[in-house]
């Protein structure tokens, strides 16, 4: 069973954060997901086409080089179709997202699960707080006409803890990030403070490449770089601040950031549907149908988009003097 050893569990708690490598096999786990975005990239590509955004679907490119063209060509970062969480605002009848099978079967694989256990306990659950991320290569990335900066570029400091609501404080979220292709330092690779878990939740600040930690309240020390291969598995803790670097690649880097917390606790963002990945004590609890799961996200976006939903996401006071 491949759970963490009492060496790498030392390092996860001392440091707040762990690679473990190779956990997940490429083949059996990741290449069915991006099969299945290769779909949604098809998708995608006839529905701009038809409408006269794009001029080819583009079909005979491969899955990174025909995103980058489809990107680029509509001047718009179509990040929604793909991710497996609403927005959190602005909710429509029709607004796009994609939860398949292939990626309801990676949220529960059982080396995933087996490992999230050595940390959490037997009793496992879903944490809605999840995306993918598909970040071209910066240079290739429409701008943002507001701001001059690329639509997606580098991630910005902060801890997860952060982006959810107080009610989650005083639970134990953990962060599990992998990439589904290589993520090398070129391809924008995260980067962690090591113990800066120790340092509490630190305040966040509205900036123009998303929330980020006050730029005051930043540890002075060296960030660690973890460059990583598709099938290595990061485990962060909720307070972990981290990052990453941009994409100065040639092709696009593709992963997954998950939530799980024992069963029973606050989520921190209640408007999402999260369920029970496992239960040692009770196991027909445990959410295994991938259906059902794609009905909770429409069921959600189905009562966001009847009324405007006005509840908050975060905590933040934009006009805090920190931020200043």
């Amino acid at each position: 069973m491949p759970s963490l050893d009492p060496t790498q569990l030392d390092q996860f708690h001392r440091e707040g954060y762990l690679v473990v490598e190779g956990l997940l096999d490429v083949e059996t786990v990741i290449a069915p997901v991006m099969r299945e975005y290769e779909g949604v990239l098809d998708r995608l590509a006839a529905e701009l086409h038809a409408d006269g955004t794009i001029a080819s679907t583009y079909k005979d490119l491969p899955f990174q080089e025909r995103l980058t063209r489809v990107y680029q060509e509509s001047d718009k970062v179509h990040a929604q179709y793909f991710d497996f969480s609403l927005p959190q605002g602005n909710v429509q009848p029709d607004t796009p997202f994609w939860a398949g099978p292939a990626i309801f079967q990676t949220l529960i694989h059982e080396a995933l699960l087996d490992t999230v256990e050595s940390i959490v306990g037997p009793e496992i659950y879903s944490n809605p707080v999840q995306h993918v991320r598909l970040k071209p290569p910066e240079r290739l990335t429409p701008v943002n006409a507001e701001t001059g900066l690329a639509q997606v570029g580098i991630t910005p400091w902060h801890q997860d803890n952060g982006v959810v609501l107080p009610e989650a404080d005083d639970g134990e979220i953990l962060t599990v990030w992998f990439s589904l292709t290589d993520a090398l330092v070129e391809h924008g690779c995260l980067q962690v403070f090591p113990r800066s878990h120790r340092l509490g939740l630190l305040h966040h600040c509205r900036r123009p490449i998303g929330l980020s930690v006050a730029e005051p309240q930043l540890p002075s020390q060296d960030p660690a770089v973890l460059p990583m291969k598709a099938g290595d598995v990061l485990f962060l803790t909720q307070l972990t601040c981290h990052s990453s670097l941009s994409n100065v690649s040639d092709t696009v880097r593709c992963s997954f950031d998950l939530r799980y917390q024992p069963t029973g606790k606050p989520t921190g963002r209640p408007a999402f549907p999260g369920f029970v990945a496992r239960s040692r004590s009770q196991p027909h609890t445990e959410l295994r149908d991938p259906a059902q799961w794609e009905q909770m996200w429409r069921d959600t976006r189905d009562s966001m988009a009847q009324e405007e939903y006005k509840a908050p996401f975060n905590r933040w006071n934009v006009d805090a003097a920190v931020c200043a």
